[in-house]
């Protein structure tokens, strides 16, 4: 994965709570949270990519994460 350059929207809202939740609306699942809009931002980058690896293994086993 490394080397290459995706762009993804990002959607980010807050909650009742103050936390500012971000989504990728293309990637199922991808989430996250943070304490501030950077904080957000940060985690979603590194969301995506785990959720981008995740989808690259499935894809190479056959096997969805989680099943059993």
């Amino acid at each position: 994965m490394e080397g290459k350059s995706l762009n993804y929207t990002v959607l980010i809202e807050q909650d009742e709570d103050g936390m500012y939740i971000a989504k990728v609306p293309d990637i199922s699942g991808c989430y996250t949270q943070g304490k501030t809009v950077e904080q957000a931002m940060e985690r979603i980058r590194e969301a995506i990519q785990v959720c981008l690896e995740a989808k690259e293994l499935e894809d190479a086993t056959g096997d969805a994460m989680g099943k059993i």
